[in-house]
């Protein structure tokens, strides 16, 4: 019985992660337009400023305390970290195609995965870091495909190592999403992401800022929205399941990105993306699995 509570509590926590992640990647497709329509810098600013003005009323309206000192420097970290995460990450984005910087950018899951044993004292199971290494090798064959010596200009250099540099912050982030989650309310840490992420790049306004045309706005708007939504799927989330349970779902967010592409940018799908695909969906299949369900099961019969 213990076993099926447990699937029972953890099966809620996986559907929000993975509606977070496609949620997260329909943002970024948005972001992306409108970044290759006024910069990176631009579409970030104003999407957090907007995100910050949707999920205002909603922490108010709860009649909140405002956070701890310990809580508050948590919010500032995470926030700073995604600053980061975020900036390089479109960087990369702009100058390759949304599949190809989603797969270098799973590498992140798998640093994470460590790193939640490090920093959460979480017990690493072999099935999930099989499961990280499946989906690792599915990433590994959609890459070497797309990246040959023809694609091997500057700009799409620069874009690699921009993404790749995301995914280590994305590691960290991952990591300090699980901490943050179980400390504060979802509608919490989505606010202060936003509203703090917003302060740190309005430093730069006086010169980085471009005012976009009001169809630029209502994209970023749109990306706003679903970055608020995805936040909040992804803090309840992990605030009801292990780390290492969630991390391998991180995978599915190609198979978004490789559906958006396609959609908004016509990039196209290859057979080795279809397979690395497959790889991908059956590490997250392995990683989700309760062991101790199993194990409960066959106790019982």
């Amino acid at each position: 019985m213990r076993g099926l509570s447990s699937h029972s509590t953890r099966l809620p926590a996986v559907i929000a992660v993975v509606a977070g992640i496609a949620t997260f990647s329909a943002m970024d497709a948005a972001i992306k337009g409108a970044s290759l329509a006024v910069g990176v810098y631009t579409a970030l600013l104003l999407r957090n400023i907007i995100g910050t003005a949707l999920v205002l009323p909603f922490w108010l309206a709860s009649k909140p305390r405002w956070p701890g000192p310990p809580i508050l420097a948590l919010h500032v970290l995470r926030s700073s970290v995604n600053t980061g995460m975020a900036l390089l990450f479109f960087v990369g984005l702009v100058r390759i195609p949304m599949a190809e910087g989603m797969a270098l950018s799973f590498i992140a899951p798998l640093i994470a995965l460590f790193l939640a044993a490090v920093f959460l004292g979480e017990r690493i199971r072999v099935q999930a870091v099989i499961a990280s290494m499946l989906g690792l090798t599915g990433v590994v064959v959609i890459v070497g495909s797309r990246l040959g010596p023809s694609e091997a200009d500057p700009e799409v250099l620069l874009g690699i190592a921009a993404v790749l540099a995301s995914a280590v912050l994305y590691a960290v982030n991952l990591v300090l999403q699980r901490k943050q989650a179980v400390l504060a309310s979802p509608v919490e840490i989505t606010l202060f992401q936003n509203m703090i992420v917003a302060l740190i790049l309005m430093v730069f306004a006086p010169w980085l800022l471009v005012l976009p045309s009001s169809e630029i706005l209502a994209l970023i708007a749109f990306g706003a929205v679903c970055a608020t939504i995805a936040l909040s799927l992804f803090a309840w989330g992990y605030a009801r399941a292990e780390a290492q349970v969630l991390l391998p779902l991180e995978y599915t967010a190609f198979v978004w990105a490789a559906l958006f592409g396609w959609i908004f940018f016509a990039e196209p799908l290859s057979a080795a993306t279809l397979a690395g695909t497959v790889l991908i969906v059956m590490g997250c299949w392995i990683g989700t699995r309760n062991p101790a369900r199993e194990h409960t099961e066959q106790t019982a019969v």
